[in-house]
């Protein structure tokens, strides 16, 4: 830091261009990753550094530039002290296996300075024909349904936005313990794009039949993207 500030007159930290959450043993089972280690990539900023090499939300960062991420708070640490402009080769649990993308570190000042880190903003042009109503269909302890202009006006759910939304969550049920709740929007089940409740139910019914313990959903609540883990026990 002190030569940061002698060289540029202030600090100038690296910066990955991720949005990044705790790697859970659900969530790890449900990854086939071994261990529940590493940093999961929720979402990727447009053109940040991290989304020109390659990283896509779904990845697991486990090393970078050599280091062993063990846990999720050690990632913006080990990137905040890596040089501005360098290459370093970062590895990531993807699919199934290990890969290995060079990323360029970039500002985390510069990126600030621009707007870079701001949360998604809100939409407010609103779809203005109407849609018959869809009979919702129930899984996980969550009625589904396909999203509505009426829908998407009530829980402000972004024009362009695909999936599946969620209009009720049972409150016994394990989807209503990870937080869950009517409004959020199921983008990928285990990975994969779902756009209707019966995608939703086919992909948990593989999950069964391949004896997974748990199922992994993406998911959307007003342009805030978290990945869950559901038991399936």
């Amino acid at each position: 830091m002190v030569a940061q500030l002698k060289e540029f007159g202030k600090t100038r930290r690296g910066w990955l261009g991720v949005r990044i959450q705790a790697v859970t043993p659900e969530i790890a089972e449900s990854l086939g990753l071994p261990g529940h280690k590493g940093a999961l990539v929720a979402s990727v900023t447009p053109d940040g550094p991290a989304a020109k090499a390659g990283i896509q939300a779904g990845d697991v960062v486990t090393k970078f530039d050599g280091k062993e991420i063990d846990e999720m708070r050690r990632l913006p640490r080990v990137v905040a002290e890596t040089s501005i402009d360098r290459a370093v080769p970062v590895e990531v649990w993807r699919k199934g296996k290990a890969q290995t993308v060079q990323v360029k570190v970039g500002e985390l000042e510069a990126a600030e300075e621009q707007g870079l880190l701001a949360a998604n903003p809100d939409e407010k042009q609103q779809p203005k024909d109407k849609a018959p109503a869809q009979k919702p269909t129930e899984s996980l302890g969550m009625k589904l349904t396909v999203i509505t202009p009426e829908l998407r006006q009530q829980f402000e759910i972004k024009p362009d936005l695909k999936g599946v939304v969620i209009t009720e969550v049972a409150g016994s049920s394990t989807a209503a313990e990870k937080g869950l709740r009517a409004g959020d929007v199921i983008l990928e089940v285990g990975q994969e794009e779902v756009r209707k409740p019966e995608d939703v139910t086919a992909k948990v019914q593989k999950a069964k039949e391949q004896s997974k313990k748990s199922v992994l959903l993406l998911v959307d609540r007003k342009g805030d993207l978290r990945f869950v883990a559901i038991p399936l026990s």
